[in-house]
């Protein structure tokens, strides 16, 4: 039997020290990530191993399910440890300075997972501190999140390259980070949004640049319609995220045109995917019976986060 040993290191490196947002990643980064999610979510060696007696400090200001969830058991599964340590109610910096954070805790850890309200809390971690910095969530992007999504899609497709990805809704994190990393890929990408609620016009354009190189397609829309029309996939996400709780009541009348249903996905190929981050409101930004209907891989995409984040820290902390 292969020994752990020549596992780890038969899966190679990242580019990249940290992962803070896969507009960072090559090309062969995501090609590498992938395949190492394919063999630990296979299972056929033993990886309980890969990561014995490594420890992963996870810092977060904000809820979570999946991220929480997939990184503690992810890195039980690769034989280390995990230890939380809830913000919720005292931001990163405001008892002691980012930096004196990193600094503690590159002396007891050998890697971060944050989720944060500001992205450049997380850029201010991996300044400082001398071990890998992955970002669980910010105000910015969702790193973890599309990569599982595009892992997801491999799957389902093998190649992507020249497949066509929409988005519908708000140009959040999610949105960005699908964004940077379907332009990697070669996939085209539609972002529909009301008006105003668009991505990030830094975002675009950095993207549309890469897509000059890679052959993709970056289309900002603000019709449904038009955006679903021959899709491979259509991906929604929450009208109102984390910290916009206030604003819940004006987004619902902004968005309602927006709601996946049905009728939009007849709109797409026959035997395009619907997707989502979760959590998911039923009846807002997605039909209950799309959301629970054939052509769903939510609950992939969902299983998926444990895998391909094993992957991104074996390949950062090995």
């Amino acid at each position: 039997m292969t020994t752990a040993t020549s596992n780890a290191t038969a899966f190679g490196e990242l580019s990249v020290p940290d992962l803070l947002c896969t507009s960072a990643l090559t090309r062969e980064d995501l090609d590498r990530i992938f395949a190492t999610a394919a063999a630990l979510k296979a299972g056929r060696e033993d990886h309980t191993t890969n990561l014995q007696h490594k420890r992963l400090a996870m810092i977060f200001e904000k809820d979570s399910l999946r991220t929480r969830f997939t990184f503690e058991i992810g890195m039980q599964d690769l034989g280390g440890s995990a230890t939380f340590m809830d913000h919720r109610d005292a931001r990163l910096g405001s008892r002691e300075s980012v930096k004196d954070m990193a600094k503690n805790l590159e002396r007891w850890a050998h890697g971060i997972v944050a989720r944060t309200f500001k992205h450049k809390v997380l850029e201010e971690l991996a300044a400082n501190a001398g071990i890998p910095v992955i970002n669980g969530l910010s105000d910015f992007v969702h790193p973890c999140q599309a990569l599982a999504d595009f892992f997801t899609l491999t799957e389902r497709w093998d190649d992507l390259e020249g497949r066509t990805l929409t988005f519908i809704g708000d140009g959040n994190n999610t949105c960005h980070a699908l964004i940077h990393t379907a332009v990697k890929l070669g996939v085209h990408i539609r972002i529909c949004s009301p008006e105003g609620y668009e991505p990030n016009a830094r975002v675009v354009n950095e993207a549309m640049r890469t897509a000059s190189e890679t052959g993709s397609e970056v289309t900002i829309l603000n019709d449904p319609e038009a955006a679903a029309d021959g899709c491979d996939a259509i991906y929604t996400d929450v009208w109102a995220s984390m910290g916009q709780e206030d604003e819940i009541e004006e987004r619902n009348g902004i968005f309602a045109d927006y709601q996946v249903d049905a009728a939009l996905m007849q709109r797409a190929h026959p035997d395009a995917a619907f997707m989502h981050c979760l959590p998911a409101h039923r009846g807002w930004e997605v039909a209950q019976e799309v959301m629970d209907g054939p052509q769903s891989v939510v609950y992939d995409i969902a299983e998926n986060r444990l895998h391909v984040q094993k992957a991104v820290m074996v390949l950062l902390m090995q």
